[in-house]
């Protein structure tokens, strides 16, 4: 094993978001600040005979800005979604893959669900009309790593490429094993996120059967609660984060901006039960415990926790329990948001959408808040209640804790040469 001062120090250079709340990092952003809620009654397909009939959708999203046409219609929108905050992050980092770059460089791009749609329309297709009517790119469409595979066409780059499920964690594993790849030398360049449309009917349906999904179908904009006594399950969302990891040596020589560092990473396993978190919380403390010491990192360093929080008791209990068990009395004295009272749960996508939000609290000098905590189950803690917060964030880490039990944390730093 290698020691931290020996492994090549990783920053990230550009971000993109595709969101309910959305398109884009600043509008991403902003709504964030804002407290906006991107959760509304479903409107892509009819939920009238399912218990919940609320998500946070993508909306307004218009494949032809991103993509040809010929792409666009023959992989599903979680792909889609991955180019298009693909294409934002490169932009913003203003990187270019040359060949020797494009070989140097990587894709990793995390899902829990995949294909979801083409795979429901494959079904239909096979059902109704029998296996003639087949499209020749359905076996590369349908799979989890279609995504990954299309931006790496996209771009040209020829390193490592795949996908990573771990649940509603894959998007923060994603980033970590990515941080890997460049701090030991097998890229210098990842183009790492996640993303996820899972507001199907399919994928609706089988969380409701899980008694996961908050029905509170009468006010969608108040459904997400995170850490509220008054919540009732969480909301399924749709959307993608993309980051521009790069190895800073790298960066630095091609003059470009660098937003922060990523300095830590910890992913456990629960081992314990198909969708509920160990009660004991035991693997979501590990991973945040690996976190910060791969960063070489105390509790006291840590300004901001990015919280997992999805508006279910179980998951809002463990990880509140967690992070007072290893962060001690300095909990109370730091914010903890989750933003996903806002955007809802997006799944892959969310662990790195919440790391963008980690980056650009450490940019402003502001922490987003959590709406709907009307009723806070542990008054000690500081869950940034309503509106943002003004604080000097110098290190912040994102938890993501998904079914199955897989945890993830990453922790990110403010730049200092």
């Amino acid at each position: 094993m290698t020691t931290r001062s020996d492994r090549r120090r990783v920053v990230i250079t550009g971000t993109g978001v595709i969101s309910p709340i959305g398109h884009g990092t600043p509008g991403f952003w902003a709504a964030l600040l804002a407290g906006t809620s991107g959760v509304r009654t479903i409107a892509g397909f009819d939920a009238s005979d399912l218990p919940a009939q609320i998500a946070g959708e993508v909306r307004g999203f218009e494949p032809d800005v991103y993509m040809e046409r010929k792409v666009w219609r023959r992989i599903d929108p979680f792909a889609q979604y991955a180019i298009a905050a693909a294409s934002e992050a490169v932009e913003a980092a203003k990187i270019e893959f040359d060949e020797e770059l494009a070989a140097r460089s990587g894709v990793l791009i995390g899902s829990g669900y995949g294909a979801s749609r083409v795979n429901e329309e494959v079904f239909a297709t096979l059902r109704d009309k029998g296996p003639r009517k087949i499209g020749p790119f359905t076996a590369a469409s349908s799979a989890i790593d279609n995504a990954a595979g299309e931006v790496g066409i996209r771009f040209g780059i020829t390193g490592p490429s795949g996908a990573i499920s771990t649940a509603c964690a894959s998007g923060t594993s994603s980033i970590g094993e990515s941080l890997r790849m460049i701090q030991h030398g097998y890229a210098d360049v990842m183009l790492s996120g996640g993303s996820d449309d899972s507001v199907t009917r399919q994928d609706i349906a089988s969380a409701c059967s899980a008694r996961a999904l908050s029905t509170r179908n009468d006010e969608p904009e108040r459904a997400s609660r995170p850490f509220d006594t008054g919540r009732n399950g969480f909301v399924m969302a749709a959307g993608s984060g993309m980051v521009v990891l790069e190895e800073a040596g790298h960066a630095l020589a091609r003059g470009a901006e660098i937003l922060a560092e990523v300095v830590g990473y910890g992913a456990t396993s629960d081992a314990y039960h198909p969708t509920a978190p160990h009660p004991e919380g035991i693997g979501a403390r590990s991973a945040i415990r690996q976190a910060l010491a791969d960063a070489g990192l105390n509790a006291e360093d840590v300004d901001y926790v990015n919280a997992h929080g999805t508006s279910t008791t179980l998951n809002d209990r463990t990880e509140s329990a967690a992070i007072r068990a290893v962060l001690g009395a300095h909990a109370e004295r730091i914010p903890i948001s989750s933003t996903k009272s806002m955007t809802g749960h997006m799944i892959g996508a969310a662990g790195t959408v919440e790391l963008i939000a980690c980056v650009q609290a450490i940019r402003s000098g502001l922490v987003p808040p959590t709406i709907n905590l009307d009723d806070p189950e542990d008054t000690g803690l500081n869950y940034v209640p309503h509106t943002a917060q003004e604080r000097d964030v110098r290190v912040a880490i994102s938890n993501s804790f998904g079914f199955a039990g897989h945890n993830a944390v990453v922790a990110v730093r403010r730049w200092q040469p």
